[in-house]
């Protein structure tokens, strides 16, 4: 009887060591993000909102999000081929943005994820997509943002 306990409790112990480590710094949150994005983005958004308690009372905005990635499809992106990260900005230890490029066949679009880690946790404190990437890149292009004066 004792043998069969241990061997249900370890893997449980497992689990929520794994679980709470997924938490234990921001990077290993975006990674784990990713890892689900690419087989169930719905099911990512998901649960990267499921970190902030607060996103309960913002359900309608989950939702659209995640109707939002679920137009995602082979016949409307193309495939799915990655992401990389663009920037990353720290305000303080305990707040982050980071900036994704995702990459589709029809086109890269940015995912931006701003964590907040109020205690000892991260959690997600909002997380933006947009596909103005082409427009950005054309107007860092310009003669305003170039350094013309170099000798």
């Amino acid at each position: 009887m004792k043998s069969s306990l241990r061997i249900f409790l370890i893997p449980v112990l497992l689990f929520f060591s794994i679980s709470s480590f997924a938490q234990a710094n921001p990077d290993d949150l975006v990674k784990k993000f990713f890892d689900e994005y690419q087989t169930s983005p719905v099911q990512a958004i998901n649960d990267i909102y499921l970190t902030n308690s607060w996103t309960l009372r913002a359900k309608d905005a989950v939702d659209q999000m995640k109707n939002e990635v679920n137009k995602y499809t082979v016949d409307y992106m193309g495939k799915y081929y990655g992401y990389v990260l663009i920037t990353q900005k720290k305000l303080s230890d305990d707040f982050i943005l980071y900036s994704y490029m995702i990459k589709y066949d029809r086109q890269p679009l940015r995912f931006t994820f701003k964590l907040y880690k109020p205690n000892d946790k991260w959690m997600l404190f909002s997380l933006k997509i947009d596909g103005n990437l082409d427009d950005e890149i054309e107007e860092s292009a310009k003669l305003v943002y170039l350094n013309l004066d170099k000798n």
